[in-house]
This record gives C-alpha cells, structure tokens and sequence, in this order.
C-alpha cells in the first residue's frame, strides 16, 4: 500500500493499477469540507463522499453532549446498484466506523 501511495503521488503508477473499480472514496474532509455529493466516473457504479469530522451537539440518552461528527453521502448509478442496496451499504459503514474494534473481531 505505501508503494501504490508513493508511486501515485510520484504520478508513476500504470493506468492498469488505478482503473477498472467498481467503487471509489472522494475525501474532501481533510480540506475542512464538512458535506458533499461526489460525482460518479465511469467505470465506477458508486462514489462514497465523505466530510470532515466537527464537534456538533448530540443528544445522547436525554442528555445533549458534544460529540465528533462526520458526514457521508453515497452517489450511486441505479442502474447498477438499488437504492435500498445503498443504504444498507450506508448502515454497514456507520456500524464499523462508530464501532471500528468490530472489525477486529
């Protein structure tokens, strides 16, 4: 991985090593972006905006408390992918990245 990422910042990976997904991530987050929508590239059928992490308030078992948040929003072509298909996609990514030591298990 830290090869394909230094030779992508070197612009010296192959075409054949960056094409071809089905999916992709666009990270605005790092630029302060707190929400988006990416634009599908073909050949890809969805996209996986996603936002910078800010403290918002929360309510939390009746009670408001600060808490990190960050937003996502899912583009898909549907004619590749159901929309119900995406948000249960949406629901398992929310699951993981609040619980991540669920991926350990």
């Amino acid at each position: 991985m830290k090869d394909l990422a230094s030779r992508a910042r070197s612009r010296k990976l192959k075409p054949e090593e960056y094409q071809g997904g089905t999916t992709a991530v666009s990270n605005l987050g790092m630029f302060g972006i707190k929400d988006f929508a990416a634009v599908i590239n073909p050949p890809h059928a969805t996209i996986l905006a996603v936002g910078a992490g800010e403290e918002r308030a929360v309510v939390k078992n009746g009670e408001i408390k600060i808490a990190t948040v960050m937003s996502v929003t899912l583009s898909t072509d549907h004619r590749a992918v159901d929309g119900a298909l995406g948000a249960e996609l949406l629901v398992a990514f929310k699951r993981l990245i609040e619980n991540p030591m669920g991926m350990l298990v």
